[in-house]
């Protein structure tokens, strides 16, 4: 049975708007990190945004003023909203979880479970 569950994923055009959504109700704790993780084609797998059971954010430089992620406590959902999208962020995202906060909570080692991913493509 599959852990983390992304949906949201498909095509928008430039400057549009996506909203993904990680179904993480199977499972249980208290103290955690989940993120949004994407693989550009040749390169390595980097953290988009991450947030912890405090509620606090981390995000990469690139998305920053662009996406937002939030957590919705009574589904156990992640969210992450994505505004202004550039051909950039296409991509397949993965939601990834970790059972504590990693010390540098946008690097992926930290990460044990992993989403299959929903695949992003911003064309014009």
């Amino acid at each position: 049975q599959e852990r983390l569950v992304e949906s949201g994923g498909g095509p928008v055009q430039i400057g549009g708007s996506l909203r993904l959504s990680c179904d993480a109700s199977s499972l249980t704790y208290n103290l955690y990190s989940m993120g949004w993780f994407r693989q550009p084609p040749g390169k390595e797998r980097e953290g988009v945004a991450t947030i912890d059971h405090d509620g606090n954010t981390h995000y990469a430089d690139s998305v920053k003023g662009r996406f937002t992620i939030s957590k919705d406590n009574a589904e156990r959902d992640i969210l992450l909203q994505m505004d202004n999208l550039k051909p950039e962020d296409t991509d397949m995202y993965f939601c990834a979880y970790s059972d504590g906060v990693p010390s540098s909570p946008l690097r992926d080692y930290a990460y044990l479970d992993w989403g299959q991913g929903t695949q992003v493509t911003v064309s014009s």
